[in-house]
């Protein structure tokens, strides 16, 4: 059964508002570097998809944690199944599981698709000078939003039609990093 109890602290908020910064202002960064210094159409079209399909992907957990059901995982995890144990966790910390996937990763893959469609419409520009940049300007960021609502749309069909799944395919990852790093990523 889930708990409508919060886990989210004035604490929680504050911290996850300073990672927030510093992760938007890193992959920024980085997304404006390699899309100057490559400087290839092909690359920055391919940083966007996946940037896109991040916030995307992020949006399906988001979505999955607050609509799973806790009891298959405690079936599981006492069957020790690898992914269940941090299933329930991820479950039971939904409201900030919600918030960091939802919130932060996807507010932050859009406002970097936001900046880097510009800089490539900037690259498209600089190679096709006749073209008008308010009209590519528009036409990037319009597609980006399509793409990336459609995509969330689509991706709340998967979430709430197989919430369970979707969480457990992230316990088992998170499994998967804990036992190659030997660093609990979860608290027991």
């Amino acid at each position: 059964m889930k708990s409508n109890k919060s886990t989210v602290s004035g604490k929680f908020v504050v911290i996850v508002g300073f990672v927030s910064f510093i992760f938007a202002a890193v992959f920024f960064l980085l997304s404006q570097f390699l899309s100057v210094t490559i400087n290839s159409l092909t690359f920055s079209f391919m940083l966007l998809f996946f940037i896109v399909l991040f916030g995307i992907t992020a949006d399906i957990v988001g979505t999955s944690v607050a609509a799973a059901d806790e009891a298959p995982f405690h079936a599981k995890a006492a069957k020790k199944v690898a992914g269940a144990k941090e299933g329930v966790f991820l479950i039971r910390n939904a409201d900030r599981v919600a918030n960091i996937s939802n919130d932060v990763i996807g507010d932050i893959a859009g406002t970097l698709s936001g900046a880097l469609g510009i800089a490539l419409a900037l690259q498209i520009i600089g190679l096709m000078k006749d073209l008008n940049q308010f009209f590519l300007n528009m036409l990037i960021t319009a597609l980006i939003a399509a793409f990336t609502v459609g995509g969330k749309a689509y991706g709340k069909k998967i979430a709430l039609s197989n919430a369970n799944g979707v969480i457990f395919i992230v316990g088992r990852i998170i499994a998967a990093i804990s036992s190659i790093t030997g660093i609990n990523l979860v608290k027991k």
